[in-house]
């Protein structure tokens, strides 16, 4: 039977989403756990910038939820709304 990445991902979503955001670059601070951020994630109901509540949906929305990292050391900083994280850059 062939791996099938959609089944993979709906039935493990959190390390759908640890890997990818490994792959781009997210990095962890050393007192943190992979598993620990992807819960806190997907708890956090209000941007921690705006305090507005989050969406969840696929297409990009202002208020959709984003995990927020510096571009420079790819260190993971908050969970915020689309429009505050492109603010934050």
């Amino acid at each position: 039977m062939p791996f099938d990445k959609k089944e993979y991902n709906k039935k493990y979503p959190e390390k759908a989403k640890i890997y990818k955001w490994k792959r781009w670059g997210m990095k962890l601070k050393p007192n943190q756990e992979w598993e620990s951020i992807y819960l806190f994630y997907i708890t956090c109901e209000n941007c921690e910038e705006c305090a507005i509540e989050l969406t969840d949906e696929k297409k990009i929305t202002s208020t959709r939820r984003c995990l927020d990292h510096d571009h420079d050391t790819g260190l993971i900083r908050n969970v915020l709304c689309h429009s505050c994280n492109v603010k934050r850059g």
